[in-house]
């Protein structure tokens, strides 16, 4: 079972997500079986926040000064899922998610949904830096996206 909590240090984010910790929680119950973690305690915390806190924390962390979509802090390299495991933390930034501000809530929820998939297979380990990672990645996410996409409205 996924056990997530969610805080936020931008206001906007209520606007779009009216309960949070429901939203991400049900994208998590319509995960494939292999990602639900079944009979284990599997830990994770989200932050919504926004272009100007996401920019420190990525100059902070990556040595790039400037904004980005989502940063992933997993907190071990090599994940080994125990009865009790804390995968680590996601951040991900309002402002590039409400673009266009004209967008209509379900898109907005649809590409919540689909950065916070991609923050989450981070923290299992998954990543991009090399083509044929990156097509493992874009192909998991694809599945999680299709698993949860009718659960998300």
């Amino acid at each position: 079972m996924i056990s997530i909590n969610v805080f936020s240090e931008e206001k906007a984010w209520s606007k779009r997500l009216k309960n949070k910790d429901i939203f991400f929680k049900k994208i998590c119950k319509a995960f494939p079986k292999k990602y639900k973690f079944l009979n284990k305690k599997v830990t994770l915390t989200i932050l919504l926040s926004n272009n100007q806190n996401i920019k420190k924390l990525n100059k902070v962390f990556r040595k790039k000064n400037k904004s980005t979509d989502i940063l992933s802090f997993p907190l071990n390299k090599k994940i080994k899922i125990t009865k009790n495991t804390y995968l680590g933390d996601i951040i991900i930034s309002y402002n590039y998610l409400n673009k266009p501000r004209s967008q209509n809530l379900k898109s907005f929820k649809e590409n919540v949904t689909k950065l916070f998939i991609h923050g989450f297979l981070h923290l299992l380990g998954f990543d991009h830096k090399k083509n044929k990672d990156y097509s493992k990645m874009l192909k998991e996410e694809n599945l999680l996206f299709k698993s949860v996409q009718s659960k998300i409205n």
